[in-house]
């Protein structure tokens, strides 16, 4: 039995079981993005390409069991046609730009147009993976009790050399180690680099809210644990996009909580001054060469402002190369290399052009027409988000709704559908659009029905001949 034949063997397997209870399979999958590095570097990287995979598989089970169940009375019903619209307009779209003949195979275009739509639906299945603001933030309490193995991993490789076992990538594709002066920038349990880097983005657009959120002791001491971690590993990751959003995301999400209601953001503030201050004295006193390390690297920006510039000049400098129909879906995908000599496929047309923002990739991949459906969705996300916020009443959910809102605005040209764990994340997020008012919903009937019990005890307390 050849590898083909094997990876759709297990394939089959893999959905058919994760279809038998679609939430435990869609948490499964939020937890194989964080794993899945590991057992690519350590565990089996003889199966790397497989594991890959893995996640996609599961989520394909879950999307079966949640949209060709025998129970749709269980599915929210989602009302937003703009969402939808654009969402099927890009599909379309995919699908043709499959058959561009500038991939030189559609097997290239399929891997290409899974990175794009994958994770979309799960916009449309978070809203019913809670039942209650209690379980969300209950989930999101346990979920991020794995950063701390992730970033004691992490400092571990921080501080042995690159030579060591810990500090390696995925090895079905080559990739230089790197480093940040004589350190490894970090990895933790992800494939690569920017896997990392997104999860730490992500624990801390889950931890600010969390951390304003009241607790009991244990877990407070946990986030503080958690907020730490956050904040050492993202120095040894190296990466100064990171650094900024958290500096950027901490900045607004205080200003904006201030224009709100001066008197809740002193009282937050008070609330997240003390992890905050922990944080950096752990990481002044216990990590200072991580600090410096990094400080040396941030030093050098003779490179970023056009890196940050290019996100948003490269869609018009390839406009005349791509025109209207680009390249095709997939043209710019990392591991088209490794597709063909799997596939045994033929070159592609060569594109002429350096690129690495997301924006010039995409305009270079689906041309003019797809590129103003894919950023006109990420753009009307960013504002059903922000409405959401303005709308919820509730301050858990309102402040994780700015939070969320955050991440996607100072992200929005961020890689996302070239960087599968960010692209899982990204739509997981999405969800929240429909979710957090559904939570809010269920709080204020629930809230409702005690407030109507209550009156009708004292009734018949006061009417006891009622009775």
């Amino acid at each position: 039995m050849n590898l083909i034949s094997m990876g759709l063997l297990a394939a089959i397997v893999v959905i058919t079981l994760s279809s038998a209870n679609w939430k435990l399979s869609v948490k499964t999958v939020l937890v194989l993005v964080i794993i899945e590095g590991a057992l690519r570097k350590w565990a089996l990287p003889q199966a790397s390409q497989l594991i890959y995979f893995l996640k996609d598989f599961v989520l394909i089970g879950a999307y079966l069991a949640y949209f060709a169940g025998s129970q749709p009375k269980n599915r929210l019903p989602l009302k937003d046609k703009t969402i939808k619209g654009l969402a099927y307009l890009i599909a379309f779209w995919c699908a043709f730009e499959i058959l561009n003949p500038g991939l030189g195979s559609p097997i290239v275009g399929l891997f290409g147009a899974r990175n794009y739509l994958l994770y979309i639906p799960l916009m449309w299945v978070v809203p019913s993976l809670f039942s209650s603001e209690e379980e969300l933030s209950k989930f999101l309490r346990h979920y991020l009790l794995l950063l701390i193995p992730v970033g004691l991993l992490a400092i571990a490789q921080y501080f042995s050399p690159p030579s060591s076992p810990l500090n390696v990538y995925a090895g079905d594709m080559e990739q230089q180690l790197a480093m940040s002066g004589d350190a490894v920038r970090v990895t933790g349990t992800f494939s690569y680099l920017a896997g990392y880097t997104v999860y730490l983005s992500i624990c801390f657009t889950f931890l600010l809210p969390l951390m304003l959120k009241q607790q009991t002791l244990i877990w407070r001491c946990l986030t503080v644990v958690e907020f730490s971690l956050v904040a050492i590993t993202s120095f040894m990751t190296g990466s100064r996009g990171l650094i900024l959003f958290l500096v950027l995301a901490t900045m607004a999400y205080f200003c904006l909580e201030g224009l709100r209601n001066f008197s809740v953001v002193i009282n937050s503030l008070g609330k997240f001054l003390f992890p905050a201050i922990a944080g950096f004295a752990i990481v002044a006193t216990k990590f200072q060469t991580a600090v410096d390390s990094f400080a040396v690297r941030a030093n050098r920006t003779d490179d970023l402002a056009p890196r940050m510039m290019g996100a948003f000049t490269e869609p018009f400098q390839f406009f005349r190369h791509a025109l209207f129909s680009g390249y095709g879906v997939g043209a710019t995908f990392q591991a088209n290399e490794v597709i063909r000599s799997f596939f045994n496929l033929p070159l592609g047309e060569r594109i002429p052009v350096y690129f690495e923002a997301e924006p010039g990739r995409i305009i270079l991949e689906l041309g003019m027409i797809g590129f103003f459906f894919w950023y006109g969705l990420k753009i009307f996300l960013v504002i059903s988000i922000w409405n959401v916020y303005r709308q919820l009443h509730s301050p858990f959910l309102k402040q994780l709704a700015l939070s969320i809102f955050l991440f996607q605005l100072i992200n929005i040209t961020g890689q996302f559908v070239f960087n599968h764990s960010a692209n899982l994340y990204y739509w997981f997020l999405n969800g929240f659009i429909f979710l957090l008012p559904q939570l809010e919903r269920v709080e204020i009937l629930k809230q409702n029905y005690y407030l109507s019990q209550a009156n009708d005890l004292s009734s018949s307390v006061a009417n006891p001949s009622h009775q």
